[in-house]
């Protein structure tokens, strides 16, 4: 069974820890904790090996920053021998209501340049990708500071059911398959 490889985006650094673009390193923290993973450092990415029931994983948290995700990823697929469509990234994404989860087959960056960096250094947008819905700004100028941002209290509140079900949809394209996983978590909340 091949292996899948399996990133979440984010900025490395404790000011990061707990911002709406870092949601991709929460859920593969919590991936990695869930199955007794541990994550050890690589030039440009923490890496965690091992099982997730009976599939092969790679786990990666880009250490190069959200823009230059790509670097990290390309070395990460080179390094393990991943293709495209094995590897699944988890990213935030401002064009879904908080807490709402989307599995993709493939697709575009949408102005997420951690994906865009990732599309950049893949070649293509022909990868599986888990977006994690983290609302939008009310005003468009703040989308930048708005997605480095810390969550407020009320959905720092949510997060452990939203972190919840993210493990669910990674776990079950992991087990079942992308299509299944797909049909199962990408209807609304």
């Amino acid at each position: 069974m091949t292996k899948w490889l399996v990133v979440g985006l984010g900025n490395p650094g404790p000011q990061y820890l707990l911002t709406r673009h870092n949601i991709g390193f929460l859920i593969v923290d919590a991936l990695a904790e869930a199955h007794g993973l541990k994550w050890t450092p690589w030039p440009l990415a923490e890496v965690a090996e091992g099982k997730i029931g009976a599939q092969e994983v790679v786990l990666g948290k880009p250490l190069t920053f959200m823009n230059r995700s790509g670097e990290a990823v390309k070395g990460l697929m080179n390094r393990y021998g991943i293709s495209p469509e094995r590897l699944l990234v988890v990213h935030d994404d401002i064009d879904l209501p908080f807490g709402r989860l989307r599995l993709k087959r493939r697709g575009g960056h949408g102005g997420h340049h951690g994906v865009e960096s990732v599309m950049g250094a893949v070649g293509h947008g022909e990868f599986p990708r888990l977006k994690v819905g983290i609302g939008r700004p009310l005003h468009k100028e703040e989308v930048v500071d708005y997605v480095l941002s810390p969550f407020t209290e009320q959905e720092r509140a949510s997060l452990p059911e939203i972190v919840e079900r993210a493990l669910s949809a990674l776990e079950t394209v992991l087990s079942e398959g992308l299509e299944e996983a797909m049909n199962r978590f990408n209807s609304p909340l």
